[in-house]
């Protein structure tokens, strides 16, 4: 099964959103720090990182010449070290 380009780019970028938000969600400042600090930032940023981290992950994939499906596992993975990485660093 191969997937057009277009196709490809929207669900490697839905995919680096989603990771982000659910990331932020889950793995992001707690409740009080959110009302403080306001919740929106936090949450566009780790929606970016999600992105770069995604397309990171998609791009090494594709380079080991994996499958199209695999490739798409390599998004979330690559999303989901980018993030960890990044919280870890912030």
């Amino acid at each position: 099964m191969s997937l057009s380009p277009t196709a490809t780019f929207l669900i490697v970028l839905a995919i680096g959103i989603l990771a982000g938000l659910i990331f932020d969600r889950f793995a992001g400042h707690n409740w009080f720090k959110r009302q403080i600090t306001g919740a929106m930032p936090s949450m566009v940023t780790s929606a970016l990182v999600g992105v770069a981290g995604s397309f990171i992950g998609f791009h090494v994939a594709e380079s080991l010449k994996l499958a199209a499906g695999a490739a798409l596992v390599g998004a979330v993975v690559g999303a989901a070290a980018v993030l960890f990485g990044w919280r870890t660093v912030r």
